[in-house]
C-alpha cells in the first residue's frame, strides 16, 4: 500500500506560479513511477506528466509542456510539479498518482495509487 499526499495547490493569477508537492509512505518509492492528473468541474480527469522511476524520464501532455516540470526527490518520497505561466484553462484539482510498472505512462488506468488531490484556481 502506497499513501500519497498533495499539497502546494491555491490561487494565483495568470501567468502565475506554483509548486505541487506530493509525499508518498508506505512501499518503496523508487519502485514506481509517478504521475500528475487533474480534474476540471464537469470533466474528466486527464494526463499532466509523468516521470519514471529513476527520474531520467518524463512525459507531458502537450497543453502544459514547456510550462510544467515534473521532477522526483526519491530520498525525499517526494514528487514534485512545477507550473509555471498558468492560464485559467489550467484551473483544476491535480492528483498525483503511483505506478508499479516503474516507467511511467499516460493513462490512469496504469496507475495503483492516487491522492487526495490539491486545488489550483488560476484567475484571469
Amino acid at each position: 500500500q502506497v499513501q500519497l499526499v498533495e499539497s502546494g495547490g491555491g490561487l494565483v493569477q495568470a501567468g502565475g506560479s506554483l509548486r505541487l508537492s506530493c509525499a508518498a509512505s508506505g512501499r518503496t518509492f523508487n519502485n514506481y513511477a509517478m504521475g500528475w492528473f487533474r480534474q476540471a468541474p464537469g470533466k474528466e480527469r486527464e494526463f499532466v506528466a509523468t516521470i519514471n522511476w529513476s527520474g531520467a524520464i518524463t512525459y507531458y501532455a502537450d497543453s502544459v509542456k514547456g510550462r510544467f516540470t515534473i521532477s522526483r526527490d526519491n530520498a525525499k518520497n517526494t514528487v514534485y510539479l512545477q507550473m509555471n505561466s498558468l492560464k485559467p484553462e489550467d484551473t483544476a484539482v491535480y492528483y498525483c498518482a503511483a505506478d508499479s510498472t516503474r516507467f511511467g505512462v499516460a493513462s490512469r488506468i496504469s496507475y495503483d495509487y492516487w491522492g487526495q488531490g490539491t486545488q489550483v484556481t488560476v484567475s484571469s
